[in-house]
């Protein structure tokens, strides 16, 4: 099991974070059903995106990295029946979307993950799925993995997401490619857009009218659109660590560049911001998904609370808004956020003992936690076990920066999962880590 030492200390300096892991993926999909080969740079070469574009390769893409680039050819909409179960490593992304192609293109798969995905909830893709016409089984214990999709001959339908899930929303978005006639999502809220505006990009028509989102199917042929080249800009989950580390610390200065700036992502800053950091975002590029530089000064932050409609576009950034919380004057409170119990681990029972061990005063709440702060923190004489969570890991080890002695963090090979240079930058901007 791998583990990593990372002791006190103050980031600043310039960064530039992988590519976007939610990009990269819908990315391979989507240049896999594609005519023609696609370019694609900035690709995040992270076992999540690795595993989705395996799969696609399963099915008859072609992928190749070569010049800082990846090359993939696709198939024309016309997949091939996988002779092997569809491995999917951790990625739930990957999971859940690639579910929504597989029960459109006409072929059967099996669709298979490690101990932390197959602990997570399948049945909300189900049920859509079948009112489409495909036959999805769930043989794992609490409606998760192993899933087997019987697909083609899909109908378009209407559905109204009954949680704020983009994943769900571009499942059957992605079905809906290889659906006869209409297929209209409904969201209860608004969550990141990748996905529409990749069909955008590629011609796909789509119309958008508020929380409604409607594509024409294609037909059980698969959908008919040509490659084009992409750019994947820096993942902006990724950024959000540096982000908080330099915010909290008075006088830090951080330059995050060519990073991701979709405003359905973004919803930390607003947070930041709220709570007094003093952050500047200059947006370089505004077609497709939007990305700039985020420069950051750290300053004396203050409680806020964070709920409602920011939920879906923060909840990768939870974790590390409640380390936030911990250094700030007041009470953070984090609501509406239960999701975070069924991620790669139960976010907030995790956070929240964590937290404690520090020395940090935090409420457990049904839905997410109050923390009090500013804490005096202390390093705990103990390990600390991420359980195969990237933001975990990532998170305390941003924590242990402002406490007072060395910290071990086990399990920590998870966070190759979205971020494989993490502990390169961090020693780059400053931190020590063996």
């Amino acid at each position: 099991m791998s583990s990593k030492k990372v002791f006190p200390a103050a980031f600043g300096g310039t960064v530039k974070v992988p590519g976007d892991k939610s990009i990269s993926q819908r990315v391979a999909m989507l240049a896999s059903l594609a005519e023609g080969t696609s370019k694609v740079t900035g690709y995040l070469n992270g076992e999540d995106a690795r595993s989705t574009l395996a799969a696609m390769e399963q099915m008859g893409a072609k992928a190749e990295f070569r010049d800082d680039a990846l090359y993939i050819t696709g198939v024309a909409g016309e997949l091939q029946q996988p002779d092997e179960p569809l491995s999917m490593g951790n990625s739930g992304t990957g999971t859940r979307l690639l579910a929504g192609i597989v029960a459109g293109a006409g072929i059967e798969a099996s669709m298979v993950g490690d101990d932390s995905l197959s602990s997570r909830p399948m049945g909300r893709i189900r049920h859509p799925l079948e009112l489409m016409g495909a036959r999805i089984g769930l043989t794992g214990k609490r409606g998760t993995l192993p899933m087997m999709i019987c697909g083609g001959n899909l109908k378009g339908t209407g559905y109204l997401l009954p949680m704020a899930s983009a994943q769900v929303k571009s499942c059957v978005l992605l079905a809906g490619l290889f659906a006869e006639g209409k297929t209209t999502v409904v969201e209860p809220r608004p969550t990141r857009d990748h996905t529409e505006k990749l069909f955008q990009a590629l011609d796909i028509p789509i119309e958008i009218n508020g929380l409604e989102i409607s594509i024409e199917g294609y037909g059980r042929s698969g959908p008919r659109f040509k490659a084009r080249d992409f750019v994947v800009p820096g993942d902006f989950s990724s950024a959000a660590f540096w982000i908080v580390a330099a915010a909290c610390r008075p006088g830090a200065e951080l330059l995050i560049d060519n990073v991701g700036l979709n405003p359905r992502r973004t919803a930390l800053l607003d947070v930041m911001k709220r709570m007094g950091a003093d952050i500047e975002v200059t947006v370089t590029e505004e077609k497709g998904d939007p990305y700039g530089t985020i420069k950051v000064r750290g300053a004396k932050l203050k409680g806020t609370v964070i709920d409602g409609d920011e939920i879906p576009n923060l909840i990768d950034e939870l974790p590390i808004i409640s380390v936030a919380g911990a250094l700030a004057v007041g009470q953070t409170e984090i609501r509406d956020a239960a999701e975070l119990r069924v991620k790669e681990s139960d976010r907030i029972a995790e956070m929240v003992k964590n937290l404690r061990l520090f020395g940090v005063e935090v409420e457990e709440k049904d839905d997410g936690m109050i923390v009090t702060g500013p804490a005096t923190l202390k390093t705990p004489n103990v390990v600390i076990d991420s359980h195969g969570d990237h933001r975990i890991a990532m998170s305390m080890a941003v924590l242990n920066s402002f406490s007072d002695g060395p910290l071990t963090i086990d399990n920590v090979g998870c966070v190759d999962t979205s971020y494989p240079e993490f502990w390169q930058h961090m020693e780059q901007l400053g931190g020590r880590v063996e």
